[in-house]
């Protein structure tokens, strides 16, 4: 069985190869003073092979019992790792509960910074990407393993809940409200979050349900940063076909925020972004598009995070010219420009753990996309990118899967493109624009 480093080498020491989780269920119960976390983790899951012994990941927290198909099993805690004793057979289906709790706290690596549960000055964020689902719940972190959830949290009355997906329920006690949320959808552990604050619960017309939750002092602020997004639904929704999941959520913390958060049906801004500016306006719309690249289409191997960010970045350039802010081929000519001053020794398909989220890879991934639009024509490009997304719609994708995708297109063009932006260092020429 492999497990630990072989699972993806950008991420070390993270998610275990050996078997699938399908579902999780987490009970949690969370005490803002004092930061305080009890949880149940309950994980159906299913072994291709024959195996006895898995691991899972969880970094911080205490384990107290471990049950494998309701019976007891032995394991033992260590470096962020959780292995258990089982005895499961090829192909067969199995369901782990944990026991935990303690005080969850953000992990850090030495080339990927923190990331993870993060106290606020009242409330809590959770940013995961692209190893800090382990600060809060024990799970399978690779993002190849993609898998429904149900997450219930019980936390003091006069705090809000939001996670992923659709909210269920809620249901208050004496001092106490419990919140739960199901995302259906498969999904990616990194892409799972909690948020919780003294945050105002809105519902916005739009093609899909739309939300917002924000402290009382910002509301007033609110539409004037964000009331666009209506339309940048509407217009992702033509470009990249139908929105992926059932409702879109967007969370402003009273915190200012260095970079806003992508989870799976919901994003997470600072209050710092509620400007009109067009660098915020840029990132809404950046994060929105996350929900059809990175979340419904997420990657298998974090070396292809091209495949999130530059289809983001893109995203960005398609709605400044759908919004008459400047048109993509004004926007390529402009980052083509200051790419071309930069150093030219990352390579976008592989560009290493420590150049993972290095805006180049942004940036040359949306300029890879440009070209292939200038290459194709209107048509032929977008026809392309709403097939991608609609045959590869809550999987997991790759390079090569887009190559060959790309590859229906006619004329033999498209793989000289593809090779010159993928795999060499050195900036290609734009094509040029018709």
């Amino acid at each position: 069985m492999m497990f630990r480093d072989d699972a993806d080498p950008y991420v070390p020491g993270h998610g275990d190869l050996g078997f699938d989780v399908l579902r999780y269920d987490l009970e949690l119960g969370y005490r803002v003073d004092g930061n305080t976390l009890d949880g149940t983790a309950t994980l159906t899951c299913r072994a291709p092979e024959a195996t006895e012994r898995i691991h899972l990941d969880l970094h911080k927290l205490n384990v107290q019992k471990v049950l494998v198909d309701g019976v007891r099993a032995k394991h033992r805690h260590g470096r962020n790792r959780l292995s258990i004793e089982c005895d499961i057979e090829a192909g067969a289906q199995f369901v782990v509960r944990v026991q935990y709790g303690g005080r969850p706290g953000p992990l850090s690596k030495r080339t990927l910074g923190e990331a993870g549960w993060e106290e606020l000055e009242d409330g809590v964020i959770v940013a995961a990407q692209p190893h800090g689902a382990p600060t809060w719940f024990p799970c399978n972190d690779r993002p190849s393993d993609k898998a429904s959830y149900r997450i219930r949290l019980t936390v003091g009355s006069t705090y809000t809940v939001v996670s992923n997906g659709r909210l269920v329920s809620t249901t208050p006690r004496a001092s106490t409200t419990t919140w739960e949320y199901v995302q259906d959808e498969p999904m990616a552990s990194y892409l799972a979050t909690v948020q919780i604050g003294r945050y105002q619960l809105f519902d916005f017309e739009s093609v899909v349900p739309l939300r917002a939750a924000v402290p009382a002092a910002l509301t007033d602020r609110y539409d004037a940063a964000f009331g666009r997004q209506p339309q940048m639904l509407e217009t992702f929704s033509q470009l990249f076909g139908e929105y992926p999941f059932d409702s879109y959520t967007v969370v402003v913390t009273e915190d200012d925020l260095e970079i806003p958060l992508e989870s799976q049906s919901l994003s997470t801004f600072g209050a710092n972004f509620l400007t009109t500016a067009w660098d915020a306006e840029r990132l809404i719309a950046h994060e929105l598009s996350h929900q059809w690249f990175g979340n419904s289409l997420t990657l298998g191997a974090w070396k292809d995070i091209w495949l999130h960010e530059g289809f983001a970045c893109y995203a960005e350039w398609l709605w400044s010219e759908a919004s008459c802010r400047g048109s993509a081929q004004e926007r390529a000519e402009e980052h083509w420009s200051l790419l071309a001053g930069s150093d030219q020794e990352l390579v976008l398909a592989d560009p290493g753990p420590d150049k993972m989220f290095d805006d180049r890879v942004y940036k040359r991934g949306a300029l890879l996309l440009h070209s292939l639009r200038l290459t194709l024509g209107d048509h032929v490009f977008f026809d392309l990118l709403r097939s991608w997304v609609s045959e590869h719609a809550h999987s997991t994708v790759s390079t090569e899967m887009f190559r060959e995708h790309v590859r229906r297109a006619p004329g033999d063009a498209v793989d000289v493109l593809l090779d010159a932006w993928l795999t060499e260092p050195e900036l290609p020429p734009l094509p040029p624009a018709s």
